[in-house]
């Protein structure tokens, strides 16, 4: 089924799909609503958006039209965050390996998580080059996992043994350890997962406040928050959610009233606030099967695509271990965009480039469709651009309109 502002919006979709041959729309009221739910449930703490999950500016800049922070991967994601209008102290940049290069260029623009104890080292080198002092965050890998049970190896953060016994014993330098951050998953609507795991985080940040002696100024308890993909699954519970974690929220802010807490907005912002338009380029037939040669898919929408691929190759794979190149099978809709729906047809829908991998869906029952004709497919709002080979074959000509 088709978010209800794409029905609402067929006309401009309509319109657009005939001006661009492959083109990004998202709708910035649906981006908004979201945000606005986040908000309402969770009025005591703070929001930032994950960049990398669309970074497209004029959609940035509405998002930090609500007071919205950001949560930066990269060097060029805090420059980003900053020209939609996002104040230094809204925008954390947590990302492993980071360089030398990199500090440089951010500190003193963003709150810069440090990722592994020879970061924070970096940190100090770089504010005494400058003679000043910093404050930081520092990702810890917690003794927890997200869906209980003892903590597990990653690339990411510092152990949580480590990073205690580091902060405890370091002495005071040019860089001072403000919060903490913990990301363990993306995608989830479970709220009793969610509830659970934010309040551990938050009994993590308490340990590591006494650890220090002092305060935090903020946690920031990443982000979890999913969306629906297929039309089996139901959105995150947010009601439920607010409840399952308020007793953990009221004992934090009585026991640590000056911390800020802050949540990862992830895709729930923006996955289902956007579409992929492709037109439809040719017509086949072979050995008794119908292909629509689309434009720009695997090269522009690369998503759809993979998803093919991974349930080609493993019929039962794990997406946790795949986000966000992989999230579930039927994680996409397709729609059309004919004033006048033909009859229905099986078609298997693949794009313009010179490689058998390039299958966006087989076997799919849609309207007749022609040459010209748009095919549009959902859920595209967050890890769609960002992730697509746009050089293959150089021959994509990619748009994006925020509606």
């Amino acid at each position: 089924m088709e978010p209800f502002w794409i029905m609402e919006q067929r006309e401009k979709l309509r319109d657009i799909g005939k001006k661009y041959p492959s083109v990004y729309v998202y709708h910035r009221d649906t981006i908004l609503t979201q945000l606005d739910n986040l908000q309402q449930h969770f009025p005591r703490f703070g929001f930032l958006y994950s960049l990398k999950a669309n970074p497209f500016p004029p959609l940035v800049k509405a998002i930090a039209s609500q007071g919205v922070g950001a949560d930066a991967a990269s060097a060029r994601e805090v420059e980003l965050a900053a020209a939609a209008g996002m104040p230094p102290s809204q925008i954390y940049y947590s990302a492993p390996g980071k360089t030398w290069e990199d500090l440089e260029r951010t500190l003193g623009k963003a709150v810069i998580i440090a990722d592994s104890l020879h970061e924070l080292e970096l940190l100090e080198a770089v504010a005494a080059e400058r003679s000043t002092t910093y404050e930081v965050g520092l990702r810890i890998n917690p003794n927890f996992a997200f869906t209980g049970g003892p903590g597990v190896a990653s690339k990411f953060g510092v152990d949580q043994d480590q990073a205690l016994a580091y902060l405890k014993n370091r002495k005071p330098g040019r860089i001072s350890v403000q919060g903490i951050h913990v990301h363990l998953r993306s995608q989830e609507l479970d709220p009793k997962l969610l509830a659970a795991y934010y309040g551990h985080v938050l009994e993590l940040a308490q340990e590591t406040a006494k650890t220090l002696g002092r305060p935090l100024a903020f946690v920031n308890l990443g982000s979890g928050i999913g969306i629906p993909y297929n039309l089996s699954e139901k959105p995150l519970d947010l009601d439920a959610l607010a409840k399952g974690l308020a007793p953990q929220e009221e004992a934090f802010a009585k026991a640590m009233p000056q911390t800020k807490v802050l949540i990862e907005t992830g895709r729930y912002a923006v996955g289902q606030a956007g579409v992929y338009l492709t037109r439809v380029l040719d017509r086949k037939e072979s050995h008794g099967k119908t292909f629509l040669i689309l434009s720009n898919t695997l090269n522009g929408f690369i998503r759809p695509s993979l998803g093919q691929l991974v349930q080609n190759y493993s019929p039962n794979p794990e997406p946790a271990a795949c986000e966000p190149l992989y999230s579930e099978a039927g994680a996409f809709q397709f729609f059309t965009l004919r004033e006048k729906p033909g009859a229905l047809e099986t078609v298997t829908l693949v794009g313009n480039l010179c490689t058998a991998a390039d299958v966006v869906a087989e076997d799919l029952e849609l309207p007749r469709l022609e040459i010209g004709d748009v095919v549009g497919i959902t859920n595209a709002g967050a890890y769609g651009r960002v992730l697509s080979p746009d050089q293959f074959a150089s021959v994509a000509d990619l748009h994006e309109v925020l509606l």
